[in-house]
């Protein structure tokens, strides 16, 4: 198993690229089940989590050819074609390693009138109910049997629009219920819709695709269904949360650095914590630059849906935070058990005490490079933060969870100044 080696103390400076974002393409790759004519999807990053999507969506009769396969480019261009779905069953092997895989439910119905689809997996960072998507499906006219391991959904007649109102906000669900509503027959009203810019980014490819959708970006939806999409070209999303993640780096190492390619539109909430933890960041021509001059402020930080403070920023943020001169406050709403990396970053020296859905960091004047271990992709990138300016050699284990999103991240980071490297575990 490989681990991630750093020898911290070095300032970031320079240039980093930001890749298309994780999210957005895990939600954009099961829209190509929406239509016979091929879908092609450019900027895609080169993930784990993306190949195995790919791979899932094969094994439903869909074609994925690649370009960009030179691995000095970042990104690469994806063309999708399911001119005839062969089955409507999502292969358990597959769609168990990640929960982004309930998302093939509603395209499949949409198109099919009928999906299996295993309960899905992903990181252990606490209960995923997908009854949400269920209630959704049901609300378009879907019958809906929940198994052992399996979710089974049919229609008789295929789906019918209606009202879909969400008790919670949910991202995956008000995804999952725009690719299944713009098939259906009639209108459909999404109410308490996630607002999230990868929400907008799926809603505008299906618009490319022939989708009547008004709405996105809002907390109400509105599709009118249609009976066919086509094919089109659409450019992923840049990522926010990658974004954000090297702006932490180049904050908690006293940086300067350029993240090419973020928009800063889309991660203002995080931005707003930036500065007022001291951090400089100024849009530029390609993207944002990020600098830090003086001391790290301590924040107060409580995870929301968007447009407020995202969850899978909040162990960044707290390993940028472990250096700030005071204490602050993390809360975290979202996940009941995102605080796995506290212990490894209390190894590193960090001071931190978690009562409940809430952690205390007190800021310490240093932290020092230890053996730690990867729990799950957000922590992994807080123990990378953090080794980047601790004193000393870090090594972070069990990477895996690194590659399933953050595309290439020790080439990024030893670009801007990192002494950072990959390597065979013991």
């Amino acid at each position: 198993m490989d681990k991630i080696v750093i020898r911290g103390g070095q300032s970031l400076k320079g240039r980093l690229q930001i890749s298309g974002a994780k999210n957005a393409a895990l939600t954009l790759i099961p829209a190509a089940l929406l239509t016979e004519e091929p879908l092609t999807l450019r900027n895609l990053p080169r993930l784990a989590d993306v190949d195995t999507f790919g791979h899932l969506v094969n094994q439903l009769g869909t074609s994925t050819e690649i370009e960009g396969k030179r691995p000095e480019v970042f990104g690469r261009v994806m063309t999708l074609k399911a001119g005839r779905i062969t089955s409507t069953t999502a292969p358990p092997d597959i769609t168990r390693k990640m929960r982004a895989s309930i998302l093939v439910l509603g395209p499949l119905l949409g198109r099919m009138g009928e999906a299996k689809v295993p309960l899905p997996g992903g990181c252990e960072i606490g209960a995923r109910p997908i009854d949400l998507h269920l209630k959704a499906m049901e609300a378009l006219g879907a019958e809906i049997d929940v198994g052992q391991s399996f979710v089974t959904a049919r229609t008789k007649n295929g789906l019918k629009g209606g009202r879909i109102d969400f008790p919670l906000v949910s991202v995956g669900a008000t995804e999952n219920a725009l690719m299944a509503a713009v098939l259906a027959q009639g209108d459909s009203e999404i109410v308490n819709a996630a607002r999230e810019p990868e929400i907008v980014d799926l809603a505008n490819c299906l618009i490319g695709m022939g989708a009547k959708i008004e709405g996105a970006g809002t907390d109400t939806i509105h599709i009118k269904g249609v009976p066919t999409l086509h094919g089109d070209t659409y450019r992923v999303m840049s990522d926010r949360i990658e974004a954000g993640s090297y702006a932490c780096a180049a904050a908690i190492t006293g940086g300067d650095v350029e993240l090419a390619g973020a928009a800063i539109e889309d991660f203002e909430a995080v931005v707003d914590k930036l500065r007022a933890a001291g951090v400089t960041l100024e849009p530029t021509e390609d993207g944002l630059r990020v600098t830090r001059d003086g001391p790290i402020e301590p924040v107060d930080i409580t995870t929301a849906p968007y447009p407020d403070f995202p969850t899978d920023m909040q162990a960044q943020m707290m390993a940028m935070l472990t250096l700030a001169r005071g204490s602050s406050v993390l809360t975290e709403t979202i996940f009941e058990n995102r605080y796995m990396h506290v212990g490894e970053l209390e190894r590193m020296g960090a001071d931190i005490q978690v009562s409940g859905r809430t952690a205390t960091v007190r800021g310490v004047s240093g932290l020092k490079g230890a053996a730690v271990m990867a729990t799950d992709l957000r922590a992994s990138m807080s123990l990378i933060i953090a080794g980047l300016a601790a004193e000393g050699t870090t090594e972070v284990l069990r990477v895996q969870h690194l590659d399933r999103g953050y595309e290439r991240l020790e080439e990024k980071l030893s670009a801007v100044g990192a002494d950072i490297q990959r390597a065979s575990g013991d």
